[in-house]
């Protein structure tokens, strides 16, 4: 659970450094609906730009900043419709997205999940502790940020074989990286060094976005309701929302699938991962190209009691369709079979994992026979800026991506999505998926018998989690009191 004992000495200390650094911290209420931040801070972010290191971008943790790099204001949710020209199915398929957060992606929320509870209980002190952010990319990104803000020394922990962008960005902002071996799959080894950091005797606090549940209670307080106000804008009198679908990586944007199956009883929520690592569809393992998700274990904060369906993606389909959206050849080919101009300037703010979570949705709303009234979201978690070494990589290693290998992309990876690898999930199924924690959490990282147990039996666990943001809020609250920015 999280943990929100204040410890009044420390947090003394805490704020100290906090007012040093003139920063306010900003609460989930008014993460989920800007109206409710301070004028004063709207008048200052006037003047900063999205990713400027300012302590004032903590505001625009949110779904709803303006879409512009510097400079803008606060409005409506950011989010695409894709059109049945692309996606092949009559079904309305929307992604909410993660650009225009700062650091260009979703995770930044995340982090900030993470850390603030024990920044303003006073269990992590920024001005002598280290932060350490174990993540395969976006979320030791966020976390770097978040720090930074705060004047704290970070630790950034990643595999070595991630985006080429991850790395030299953290370079700028981190205080230390640490490259583990490995890609996308290669989790454990993060948990090592993890562990190793851990029983050095450094002053250090690991803010682990698999097990941390700040992670699950960001996305369920503020992905959520952020998706059902874009539900407000496009559902008609007849629609129906039908699903949530998103990849799986540390299991939190999953979350916002519990808020909306409260607010829509009667949807579903689906986890993708790669068939190349399919460790819900087949306790499977191996290595995959699709940055972000699918690590050969699931996560502690996946409430997998509440997921529907597991839905298996080629990690091919995904770097295909990379290209066929980000290449001339193929957003050419996408205008011939009728896809609007705008739209195709729209296909760079999905990324590699973005791309995917967009297959998983079609995959969703092929298997359920879904018309013109059925609405699926899925998440753009980032955009192309992270991945352009990766269109170079492919090139070098394929040649030019040409019309034919477009009308290849297009046909078999769009149209011809299908429903193979799209599992429904029954109790035992969910709770086979559910009890490989064990082998990760129990056996390797300390948790408790009674706890796994807990999250399966227990009615009110994750009910509890949920429950928790009004009272964080109030600690935020007089924390920015103490500090005397509030």
């Amino acid at each position: 659970m999280i943990d929100l004992t204040v410890d009044p000495t420390t947090l003394e200390s805490v704020a100290a450094h906090t007012r040093g650094r003139q920063v306010r911290i900003p609460t989930f209420a008014q993460m989920r609906d800007p109206a409710l931040i301070p004028s004063d801070v709207r008048q200052g972010l006037a003047k900063i730009g999205l990713w400027d290191l300012h302590p004032l971008n903590l505001f625009r943790i949110t779904w709803h900043n303006q879409p512009v790099a510097r400079g803008g204001g606060f409005g409506g949710v950011n989010y695409v419709e894709w059109p049945p020209e692309l996606t092949g199915t009559e079904a309305r398929i929307i992604s909410l997205v993660g650009k225009w957060f700062p650091t260009g992606a979703h995770k930044v929320g995340a982090a900030f999940g993470c850390l603030v509870p024990r920044l303003v209980t006073g269990q992590f002190d920024p001005g002598s502790q280290k932060a350490v952010w174990p993540s395969t990319g976006n979320y030791c990104r966020g976390g770097a940020y978040d720090s930074n803000l705060l004047g704290c020394e970070s630790i950034a922990i990643l595999p070595e074989g991630m985006s080429r962008e991850r790395f030299e960005w953290l370079q700028t902002v981190a205080g230390e990286i640490i490259k583990t071996p490995g890609s996308e799959s290669n989790v454990k080894e993060i948990f090592d060094k993890c562990n190793e950091l851990a029983a050095s005797g450094e002053d250090l606090v690991i803010f682990n976005q698999f097990d941390e549940f700040g992670n699950y209670l960001w996305h369920v307080s503020v992905t959520g309701p952020a998706v059902e106000e874009a539900l407000a804008e496009v559902m008609g009198e007849r629609d129906r929302f039908r699903g949530f679908s998103v990849t799986t990586g540390s299991a939190g944007t999953i979350a916002a699938g519990d808020y909306l199956k409260q607010r829509f009883p009667g949807s579903v929520i689906a986890g993708g991962e790669a068939i190349q690592c399919p460790t819900m569809l087949l306790n499977g393992f191996g290595e995959h190209r699709i940055e972000g998700i699918g690590d050969k274990h699931i996560p502690w904060v996946h409430n997998v009691k509440n997921t529907d369906f597991a839905i298996g993606l080629d990690d091919e389909a995904a770097m295909s369709l990379t290209r066929l959206f980000n290449e001339a050849a193929g957003q050419d080919y996408l205008v011939s079979r009728g896809v609007d101009p705008d739209v195709i300037e729209s296909l760079p703010l999905l990324g590699i994992s973005g791309a995917a979570n967009l297959l998983s949705a079609i995959k969703l709303a092929r298997y359920y026979e879904m018309t013109g009234r059925d609405i699926v979201v899925t998440i753009a978690t980032d955009s192309m800026d992270m991945y352009r070494s990766r269109l170079h990589e492919l090139s070098e290693d394929r040649g030019t991506f040409t019309t034919h290998d477009a009308v290849a992309a297009f046909h078999q990876h769009l149209l011809g999505a299908s429903t193979e690898h799209v599992h429904e999930l029954g109790y035992y199924d969910r709770k086979r998926i559910h009890n490989l924690k064990y082998y990760t959490w129990v056996e390797q990282q300390g948790k408790t018998y009674e706890e796994i147990q807990a999250q399966w039996y227990d009615d009110d666990y994750w009910t509890g989690i949920r429950a928790l943001a009004d009272p964080i809020d109030r600690l935020i609250e007089e924390f920015n009191s103490l500090t005397g920015l509030g």
